[in-house]
């Protein structure tokens, strides 16, 4: 199974029935291929779609319907389609139960840098800062590290999305949650060891008393 399949697998399970979930660019849009049988979520794009489905098929894509990345999705039957004022109107209105989007950065306190300077990386944060603030619970979806860099450090070096800390990240090799706003080890992911996310993090992490093995 590679990281991004067990990102985006370990995340699903966050989900509950009824919920309304955005999903950002990347590793996010994965997460859709996996939500547990029977689970009735509601997937939201900030483009203006409500229904989103998992990517079509090679050759059954619709030009018209693309997440907010322009790549092709589907749309589930009863799904609506509206344009990005009231796309965002939902989003800064806090009916978003969860958000699920990339990050180049998040600190030890769970604090998000997923944008750099125009012309750099990328060019700019899109709707992450109405995401992080609007959304019930912030999940960064990322990669532990990222080409020898790692990406949950001491303190964001990068411009920070957000004053308001994540819920959880969720990577390849752990997931850590922020209680009382510190990191915290809460489960690794199978055949690794927390010497092993210890080294890979740069950031001072606390172990829960209760470390589990995700289950996949």
């Amino acid at each position: 199974m590679d990281a991004q399949t067990i990102i985006a697998k370990r995340i699903a399970q966050e989900l509950r029935d009824g919920m309304l979930v955005n999903l950002g660019i990347g590793i996010p849009t994965l997460v859709s291929k996996y939500v547990p049988a029977g689970l009735h979520v509601y997937f939201q794009s900030e483009n203006g779609l409500i229904g989103t489905g998992a990517p079509p098929a090679e050759g059954m894509h619709h030009p018209l319907l693309t997440d907010a990345g322009g790549k092709p999705v589907t749309a589930l039957p009863g799904a609506a389609t509206f344009d990005s004022a009231m796309s965002f109107g939902l989003i800064r209105g806090g009916h978003l139960d969860v958000t699920v989007l990339g990050a180049l950065q998040v600190d030890a306190s769970g604090l998000l840098a997923n944008w750099m300077i125009p012309g750099k990386m990328v060019p700019g944060m899109g709707g992450a800062m109405d995401l992080v603030t609007g959304a019930k619970r912030v999940i960064p979806a990322i990669q532990h590290t990222a080409k020898g860099q790692q990406k949950i450090v001491k303190k964001c070096s990068l411009p920070l999305t957000s004053v308001r800390p994540v819920d959880l990240v969720v990577t390849e090799l752990a997931v850590i949650g922020f209680p009382g706003g510190r990191a915290t080890l809460l489960e690794t992911a199978p055949g690794v060891t927390v010497g092993q996310v210890r080294e890979a993090t740069g950031a001072d992490l606390a172990v829960s008393e209760s470390v589990s093995t995700m289950a996949l």
